[in-house]
C-alpha cells in the first residue's frame, strides 16, 4: 500500500523542508495544494515546477497530484450557470492538468465546495449537466498530461451539490471519459453516506483512482475514534492500487506529529490485518 500526504497542513515551511521532513515520517508521495505554490499558478514559471519535482526525487518522494483545485482562486465556478464562467473553469482546469503532469503528477481531486455549491435558480440536474459540460471540455487536456480528474463527494456540510459517490458517480457517467474518476475521502463517506465504507470500496472499485484517509475530528487516521482495519481490509480486498493519501483540516497538534502518527497507525493496522490472516 502507498501513502502519501496532503502538504498544505506544513504552513510556512520550505518546499524542500517539506519534502525532507515528509519523508523522514515515512512517505513515498506528496499531494499539492495549487495556493500552497501561488495564489494563481499562471503566474508561476515551468522552472519552479521542475525544480519541486527534482527537489521531490531527491528526498524519494513522488508528487502524486494536486487538490483543493479551485481554492482562493476567484472567477471559476464548476455549476455556474454563466457558460463563459464554466467555460473559464474547464480552461483553468485544463491549464492545472499541465501542470501537474509537469509535477509528475496523475491525479488531480476535484473537491472545492465553495465553487461547486448550487447557485440561487439553478437545479440539480441543471448542476449535473454543468459540472458534466466542464468536465467534458477539460478532459482531453486531462489525458493528454496523463492525469486522471477524481471527482470527490463532500457531506452536506460543505457542501450541497454531490454528496455520496453515487452522486459523483452520475457526474462521471454523464462525462463518458477515462480521464474523469471517482474519488474517495474517510470523513466525507462517514458524514454523508448511509452504508459503511467498506461496502462503498467495493461497490465502486471498479471506479476509485484515489483515496484520502483522515476522521471526522479532522485530524489523520488514528487520531480520532475510526477503526481502520475494515477500511485498509476493504481496499487491499477490492484490489486498489492507487495512493492512500493522509488529508487533515486540523492542524494544531503539529505538522509532523500528524504525519508520522497516521502513517504509523497505518502500518500498524495492515501488519496486525497480516498477521490476523
Amino acid at each position: 500500500m502507498k501513502f502519501a500526504i496532503c502538504q498544505e497542513l506544513y504552513e510556512n515551511v520550505s518546499w524542500a523542508e517539506q519534502c525532507r521532513l515528509i519523508a523522514e515520517a515515512g512517505y513515498g508521495g506528496i499531494e499539492v495544494a495549487p495556493f500552497s505554490i501561488a495564489a494563481d499558478l499562471r503566474s508561476v514559471s515551468s522552472g519552479v515546477f521542475s525544480r519541486m519535482r527534482q527537489q521531490a526525487a531527491e528526498h524519494g518522494l513522488e508528487i502524486i497530484g494536486l487538490h483543493w483545485l479551485l481554492a482562493k482562486t476567484s472567477g471559476f465556478y464548476l455549476t455556474s450557470p454563466d457558460a463563459a464562467v464554466r467555460q473559464a473553469t474547464a480552461d483553468y482546469l485544463s491549464f492545472l492538468a499541465d501542470v501537474c503532469g509537469q509535477l509528475g503528477g496523475t491525479v488531480m481531486v476535484f473537491g472545492s465546495p465553495q465553487q461547486r455549491n448550487l447557485l440561487p435558480g439553478v437545479s440539480h440536474e441543471q448542476a449535473v449537466e454543468y459540472a458534466a459540460e466542464v468536465f467534458s471540455a477539460a478532459a482531453p487536456a486531462f489525458a493528454a498530461a496523463g492525469v486522471t480528474l477524481c471527482l470527490e463527494p463532500l457531506t452536506p456540510k460543505e457542501t450541497d451539490f454531490i454528496n455520496t459517490c453515487a452522486d459523483a458517480v452520475r457526474v462521471i457517467e454523464r462525462v463518458g471519459h477515462p480521464a474523469v474518476m471517482l474519488h474517495q475521502d474517510v470523513k466525507a463517506m462517514l458524514g454523508g453516506e448511509t452504508d459503511s465504507i467498506p461496502n462503498l470500496i467495493e461497490r465502486w472499485r471498479g471506479l476509485c483512482r484515489h483515496f484520502h484517509v483522515n476522521d471526522t475530528n479532522l485530524l489523520g487516521p488514528g487520531m480520532g475514534s475510526t477503526d481502520y482495519h475494515p477500511i485498509l481490509a476493504a481496499l487491499q480486498s477490492s484490489g486498489y492500487s492507487g495512493w492512500v493519501s493522509v488529508e487533515v483540516f486540523d492542524y494544531s497538534p503539529g505538522a509532523q506529529f500528524i504525519a508520522e502518527s497516521s502513517i504509523r497507525y497505518m502500518q500498524r493496522v495492515l501488519d496486525e490485518l497480516r498477521n490476523s490472516g
